[in-house]
């Protein structure tokens, strides 16, 4: 079984944010970076399906130079190898722009790729979006916010996660792409020995498409300003009740 999963470099979640000059994304150039956690669960369930199955397991990374720490990191994990799309303007890039590199890049294996695994969505943006466009892209059929997955020849069962508390288990072909929930499975870290065994693994690079521009444009970043307001709810005991629970439902939205 060929796996192929995505993965995201972002800004770890303990550095200040801070807007760029430009105000249209945060200023990065002294911040720190990590692995996507949601792709972080994803890599993980392709490297149990491998030793469950066997194959190999392909990471695709569409960014700029800086994403190679995490594509090693992933190596070092027990990827077998990896595809990095190499683009500076990718860093921001919506998800039709993100989801066209690791589509260029996912083709230009030999052979076909019998699964896609991608996080459910980013740590920054958050959109959840590049995967169904990818599985879209790809031409393949796809489910998304993935809990377990069972592999049976050629054919796939899943269990979705839906509101409430519910799930649902749904069939589908291979090839396929899911988009991993978050606690999926237990994460494991990159041993002393994986570390050294990434070094040797291969990692080829692809040219971005060049009719990536994307749909979207950032126009304006900025933080939510903080305020305080205190109002008064006059009446008897019964009315203010009555009162305060209809500004928190309608004005606060917290019920």
């Amino acid at each position: 079984m060929k796996i192929a999963v995505c993965i995201k470099q972002v800004v770890t979640r303990e550095w200040q944010l801070r807007v760029n000059d430009q105000k249209t994304w945060i200023r990065d150039q002294d911040a720190s970076f990590e692995l996507n956690e949601p792709d972080a669960y994803a890599l993980e369930e392709a490297l149990r399906l491998k030793e469950k199955h066997g194959g190999e397991v392909i990471v695709c990374c569409a960014g700029p130079a800086r994403a190679t720490q995490v594509i090693r990191e992933a190596l070092a994990r027990g990827a077998d190898r990896a595809v990095h799309v190499e683009a500076d303007a990718l860093a921001t890039a919506d998800a039709a722009t993100v989801a066209a590199a690791l589509a260029a890049a996912i083709r230009t294996e030999e052979g076909q790729v019998d699964l896609v695994l991608t996080g459910l969505q980013s740590d920054d943006q958050g959109f959840g979006q590049v995967g169904v466009v990818l599985a879209e892209t790809l031409g393949m059929p796809h489910a998304t916010i993935i809990m377990e997955v069972q592999v049976d020849g050629s054919n796939l069962r899943v269990k979705r996660e839906l509101e409430g508390g519910w799930f649902q288990w749904v069939g589908l072909p291979m090839p396929a792409l899911l988009t991993i929930q978050s606690g999926i499975n237990q994460l494991r870290y990159a041993t002393l020995k994986g570390i050294m065994a990434a070094k040797k693994k291969e990692i080829r690079k692809v040219a971005a498409p060049a009719a990536a521009a994307g749909g979207t444009r950032v126009t304006s970043l900025y933080f939510p300003e903080k305020g305080k307001q205190t109002q008064v709810i006059a009446g008897g005991p019964a009315e203010a009740a009555k009162e305060l629970v209809k500004r928190l439902r309608e004005e606060a939205r917290a019920l």
